[in-house]
């Protein structure tokens, strides 16, 4: 603060001092305000300081230009709530800056995976940022259990995400969307801005509450709630694919037939991908909801290496452990969780680090993965390798491509049509 000066001479000595210190720093704070704008123009991210009021200023969704909500139908017999999370799940104003949804990386044309089949781990909505991730489908996925340790089996079984972080399909919901590799936003609160700012702002009031937008937490838990509701809804899980005709009456090819006794007997998928309905749904979900190493080599493709140290510290040496890595457990690396093979014909590219561009490729490398003359590269992750159950299992060309067929009858056929 400035001291107070009663003599005329300390007056005139203040307009000198003014002149001399004060006008430069305005200018120098006036030309420092430029540069953030022209920053924040070009796209740069930019860290924001504390506001007058002493809070830190939030740079989210809301801020930035909106995108159009693609036109979206009320599915008939949808609940409030899962008319909201369909809604959420294809706005791309909650990322930032506004353009990615979470049907980006899930799109229902794609089998709701990553309609990107040119790169092995999914783009970011920051052009030039990638997951070092293959993003998994989000269809059938609320059918896995809550993650947890199965003292029966002494193994994990459930939750969500290749590496089972999430416990379950809601708290899945919270972290794509803040995550700076993905969609990218800035906080919870920006999140919650774009949704005030959207057209179902009134729907997220009724459903949650008038008062939902004052506890941020609760109200960042209550959308991905909603979103989860909606991966819940038939939309999302149509047993609608020719297998299902069959579970009903029809019938397979005779390639399809052979491909499926394979796949039950002497090809071992039924080991991990489940073909008998499983006791808590009652349905055919083609897999155990267990982790497993099968072994797949590091993808030399995969464009998260090249990323700055901020975003992958380790660079080309990063090493994925999947489940080992999240527990902090040697006995569970390079595990990572067995997905459903529901809509497996849609969702290329295959393994958790998109190593495989074809269906066939991964049967060819269970098939033939421990064979020395078949060329395939080591595992990224030496250790737990499953060779019981894949790795020299002696099938035939024919017999690959008799699976394959197969597995080609798991694709749904119903897809909400979204424009």
């Amino acid at each position: 603060m400035r001291r107070k000066d009663s003599a005329q001479e300390s007056t005139k000595k203040g307009y000198v001092m003014l002149n001399k210190t004060v006008l430069p720093a305005i200018m120098l704070a006036l030309c420092a305000s430029l540069v953030l704008t022209v920053s924040a123009c070009s796209g740069t991210a930019q860290t924001q300081g504390p506001t007058a009021t002493g809070s830190v200023a939030t740079s989210g969704s809301a801020s930035a230009a909106r995108k159009p909500l693609p036109a979206l139908e009320r599915t008939a017999g949808f609940t409030d709530k899962q008319w909201l999370g369909k809604q959420l799940f294809f706005d791309p104003n909650l990322s930032m800056p506004p353009g990615q949804a979470c049907s980006g990386c899930h799109d229902p044309a794609a089998g709701w995976a990553d309609p990107a089949k040119d790169s092995p781990t999914s783009a970011g909505n920051v052009p030039g940022l990638f997951g070092k991730r293959n993003s998994p489908s989000a269809a059938y996925a609320s059918f896995s259990p809550d993650f947890r340790y199965d003292a029966i089996t002494k193994s994990y079984v459930g939750g969500q995400f290749w590496d089972g972080r999430a416990k379950n399909l809601a708290d899945q919901a919270k972290g794509p969307i803040l995550n700076p590799l993905e969609m990218s936003s800035a906080n919870k609160q920006s999140v919650l801005d774009a949704v005030k700012a959207g057209p179902y702002a009134d729907l997220f009031k009724q459903v949650w509450g008038a008062t939902v937008f004052d506890q941020t937490e609760t109200a960042y838990g209550n959308l991905a709630a909603s979103i989860a509701e909606y991966e819940k809804t038939s939309e999302v899980n149509s047993f609608s694919s020719k297998y299902d005709d069959v579970l009903r009456g029809a019938a397979l090819t005779e390639q399809e037939k052979r491909g499926l006794a394979l796949f039950k007997g002497k090809a071992k998928c039924d080991k991990c991908h489940t073909s008998t309905a499983d006791a808590a749904s009652g349905k055919v979900l083609f897999t155990n909801f267990n982790y497993d190493n099968a072994g797949v080599p590091k993808n030399p493709k995969n464009k998260f290496y090249t990323l700055n140290a901020r975003d992958n510290p380790a660079g080309q040496g990063f090493v994925d452990l999947g489940l080992g890595g999240q527990l902090k457990k040697p006995s569970e690396n390079g595990k990572f969780k067995v997905p459903s093979l529901r809509n497996v014909a849609l969702t290329a590219p295959y393994a958790h680090n998109g190593y495989f561009t074809t269906l066939k490729d991964v049967v060819r490398f269970y098939n033939t993965r421990d064979v020395a003359s078949a060329g395939w590269p080591a595992p990224e992750v030496a250790e737990n390798v499953n060779k019981q159950d894949m790795g020299n299992l002696k099938l035939t060309d024919s017999e690959v491509d008799d699976i394959v067929a197969f597995l080609n009858t798991l694709s749904d056929t119903k897809f909400p049509q979204v424009k």
